[in-house]
């Protein structure tokens, strides 16, 4: 039995989380954003230090059953709007304001088309189609386009795609020197509706060079030292897959579904019936819930408020994370949504940064130490944080140093409120689960400002995504808009993506009677979506025909070992051993608080705030009027007194 590798990379830290047998190893190392391969293998040979004491990356790879990796690279690209230049082709008889329907849209498509849009006349003579298509690209080009999209609205869009799919290869053929990438929607999504068809290929296609070149680059360097299977990547519909049966608009927000994965097995664990999640990096704050044991999920996702075509759990972005830029703007204190990321950092890395961050703010009020953070292996900075905090906050506001921490906090806390509210209102009864590299900072504030009782903060907290990872399978999805809905028709749809699904779970290294095979019909009928299991040979759902939206799906799974969790137990209840004290700011004063190594803890260990709790990659102040305790899975849960 093989080893279980995951992977997280983030705007700011990539987290490693790996299964040997019953041991649970893990790791952190800086995202390298010039060669994101760097930090992937940095990781993997921190791990095998811990695995075999020796930095032996190729026996460990050899002794691994499956690597999989998420990322936000494409969720941070998209909140930071850092991709290429797209150009999009449509007919001239198609309406932009018909296919950007709100303002959500509107920005989007202004932020990554904008004025660069080629129209032709699909229903023209084949040369003068093959004029017009020339005609569109040059221009689009010219006008700075690097990547285009085409994206035909009408009934028959497939017909007039691959027609206009003809003419780009004849005339701009792939194999010469700066050929310009040209995708087209209907191949990307069988999606009935217009507007999500366009958009989900303009998401794709904005994501798909930055996830190409790394995965590419690190699935070669793995090939070299020979590991068993591809390099797997976790999708946001929270399966698994090989690089080559992946889409780039797949991987947006896969590593805070990761984190979804691992709070939906905590939820379950300790039988938690409502739990909002909080998952703060560097770069985003991801917002989730989960509720009566389930993620929910839409059939059509939303990316940045607007609708694609492929379904998504309900999670929501905020860019407001530990490396998000703080600033004074009009007298108010702006925080994000652009980050500093790993490089180069908050002002307290000392590599080079400047900009004023809330882990600069933690660092000058006590929450992290300067010898203990990143588990010793990055000495911070405070002479350069403080001078951060003061050419950006404090002079603008005229607030001496430590009143101007508290506001950065305050405005910090305020928007990572905000993101949770915008996913829904919770209740009293809610249990917040915080993670993330940053989720423990002040995550009792957040808690008070939700007007929340209990804190769930895990032990693997800074690494949590990674080890969520360890709950999926091996997987492929397909799906398709119901146009007929006689028994035949869908039928014959069923045997196509089943036929598809044979081919690809081949080249995933398995067969189809190896897996299991599930299905449904989603229909949508007076604003409500019902999904009712189907597979070929039942009888259709009677709501079919009246649906004013229906869609097949299939699901093909082949399961792999998960990541075990002990038997729950309820430990005696001690007190916890504090390790010292640390000078930290509460409430405008400043005090030595007890300091809790969560090494130091046993299971049942508990303690009250003003404390802080401190492990190798995560720190958090718990407030005053807040209790902790460890339990069984080593696990904080706090709770309001």
């Amino acid at each position: 039995m093989g080893k279980l590798i995951n992977i997280d990379n983030g705007g700011t830290q990539t987290d490693f989380c790996v299964l040997d047998g019953e041991r649970l190893h893990y790791t952190k190392t800086l995202t390298t954003p010039h060669d994101l391969s760097s930090c992937f293998f940095e990781g993997l040979t921190r791990i095998a230090e811990q695995c075999f004491g020796e930095a032996d990356v190729a026996r460990l790879l050899q002794d691994t059953d499956y690597i999989r990796y998420s990322t936000t690279q494409g969720t941070n690209a998209l909140v930071e709007r850092k991709g290429p230049r797209l150009g999009l082709i449509i007919d001239r008889h198609d309406a932009l304001d018909a296919l950007c329907r709100d303002e959500a849209a509107r920005a989007v498509f202004a932020a990554l088309v904008g004025e660069r849009v080629g129209r032709v006349d699909t229903t023209a003579a084949p040369e003068d189609l093959d004029a017009a298509v020339t005609a569109a690209i040059n221009g689009l080009t010219a006008a700075g386009a690097n990547r285009l999209v085409v994206s035909i609205a009408g009934a028959d869009f497939a017909a007039a795609e691959r027609a206009i799919e003809r003419i780009v290869l004849r005339r701009y053929p792939s194999h010469l020197l700066g050929a310009v990438p040209v995708s087209f929607a209907g191949e990307i999504t069988h999606d009935s509706d217009p507007g999500r068809r366009m958009f989900t290929a303009l998401f794709n296609s904005f994501l798909h060079p930055a996830m190409e070149r790394f995965l590419y680059s690190a699935d070669h360097r793995l090939k070299r030292h020979r590991t068993r299977n591809p390099l797997l990547i976790f999708r946001n519909d929270g399966g698994s897959a090989r690089v080559a049966k992946t889409i780039a608009l797949k991987t947006y927000s896969s590593g805070p579904r990761g984190g979804m994965e691992g709070a939906l097995a905590l939820a379950r664990y300790y039988a938690l019936a409502d739990v909002v999640t909080c998952d703060i990096g560097g770069t985003t704050t991801d917002v989730g819930w989960i509720v009566d044991g389930r993620v929910p999920q839409t059939t059509r996702g939303l990316v940045e408020d607007v609708a694609i075509s492929f379904p998504l759990c309900q999670l929501h972005s905020e860019g407001v994370g530990g490396s998000s830029v703080v600033r004074v703007v009009d007298g108010e204190i702006i925080v994000g949504p652009d980050s500093v990321g790993a490089v180069p950092g908050p002002a307290c890395f000392g590599r080079g940064g400047a900009a004023a961050t809330m882990t600069d703010a933690a660092l000058l009020g006590g929450i992290v130490a300067p010898d203990s953070y990143f588990g010793g292996e990055l000495q911070l900075d405070a002479e350069r944080a403080a001078k951060a905090v003061i050419e950006a906050v404090a002079g603008p506001l005229a607030l001496d140093p430590d009143a101007a921490l508290e506001a950065i906090e305050a405005a910090w806390v305020a928007k990572v409120v905000a993101g949770i509210q915008r996913v829904g209102a919770p209740r009293p009864t809610t249990t917040l689960l915080a993670f993330g590299g940053a989720g423990a900072f002040v995550a009792t504030r957040i808690a008070a400002a939700l007007g929340l009782r209990e804190v769930l903060i895990p032990g693997l907290s800074a690494v949590f995504s990674a080890f969520g990872i360890g709950f999926s399978d091996l997987s492929q999805h397909y799906q398709t808009s119901l146009a007929a809905r006689d028994a035949g028709a869908v039928t014959a749809m069923w045997q196509d993506m089943l036929a598809r699904a044979r081919r690809d779970m081949f080249a995933e290294g398995t067969t189809l009677e190896e897996c299991t095979v599930s299905g449904e019909i989603v229909t949508l009928a007076q604003g409500a979506e019902l999904a009712t299991a189907w597979q070929s040979g039942m009888p259709l759902p009677a709501v079919l025909a009246a649906a004013e939206e229906a869609t097949l799906r299939l699901k093909v799974l082949k399961a792999i070992r998960r990541t075990p969790l002990p038997p729950l137990a309820r430990p005696a209840v001690s007190a916890a051993r504090s390790r010292g004290t640390r000078h930290v700011l509460v409430d405008g004063v400043r005090r030595q608080v007890p300091l809790y190594r969560l090494e130091d803890l046993a299971p049942g260990a508990s303690g009250v705030g003003p404390a802080i709790v401190e492990e190798s990659y995560f720190t958090g102040r718990i407030d005053a009027g807040w209790r902790f305790t460890l339990s069984s899975n080593r696990d904080l849960r706090l709770t309001r007194e």
